[in-house]
C-alpha cells in the first residue's frame, strides 16, 4: 500500500487524471480563471475609453459654448446658459450648421422678418440685424466654413435699427 499520492496521469483535455478515475480540475479551473480575467480587463478597457470620449466630447461642446456665449456678449445679443448651448448645438453646430442655406433655414429667418401678422395681413419688413446676426454667429462657432452660403442668402435683405432690437 502507498502512502503518497496516487500515480497521475496527464489527460489530452488537460486534465490530470490518477489510477482510481478521479479527474484533478485545477489545470482546467486555472484555464478559466485566466480567460475570465481578461473578459473583465477587455470589458474595464472598452468602458474607459468610452468615458474618455464622452468626457472628451462634453468637454468640447462646453469649449464651444463658453466661445458662443462670449461672442453673444459682444455682439450685445441675449446669452443662453452654457447647459442649453451645448444640449441644442453639442459639439458641431446641430441643426443650425446642418445646412443653413436650405429653404426651411431660409423660411425660418423671414419670418423674423416680418410684422408678426398671420395670413394675408404678414408683410416683410427691415429688421434688427441681430435677428440673423445671432445665426451668423453659431455658424462662425461651430461650422465656419458655411458662413458664406449663409451670408449669400441674407446678403440682400435690409436690416435697420428698429424699435425692441
Amino acid at each position: 500500500m502507498s502512502t503518497g499520492s496516487p500515480e497521475k496521469t496527464h489527460h489530452h483535455l488537460g486534465e490530470d487524471v490518477d489510477h482510481a478515475g478521479h479527474v484533478d480540475t485545477g489545470v482546467m479551473s486555472r484555464r478559466w480563471i485566466y480567460i475570465g480575467a481578461i473578459v473583465i480587463l477587455v470589458g474595464i478597457l472598452v468602458a474607459g475609453l468610452v468615458s474618455w470620449s464622452n468626457i472628451k466630447a462634453t468637454n468640447e461642446a462646453t469649449n464651444k459654448a463658453n466661445q458662443l456665449k462670449n461672442s453673444l456678449a459682444a455682439a450685445g445679443l441675449p446669452v443662453p446658459t452654457t447647459d442649453q448651448i451645448v444640449r441644442v448645438l453639442g459639439t458641431d453646430g446641430g441643426a443650425v450648421c446642418a445646412d443653413p442655406a436650405t429653404a426651411l433655414r431660409h423660411g425660418i429667418d423671414r419670418v423674423g422678418l416680418t410684422n408678426g401678422a398671420a395670413g394675408p395681413g404678414q408683410r416683410p419688413t427691415i429688421g434688427a440685424p441681430g435677428v440673423v446676426n445671432a445665426e451668423r454667429i453659431v455658424l462662425q462657432t461651430y461650422c465656419p466654413s458655411k458662413v458664406d452660403d449663409f451670408e449669400d442668402q441674407v446678403r440682400h435683405l435690409k436690416f435697420d435699427d428698429v424699435a425692441n432690437s
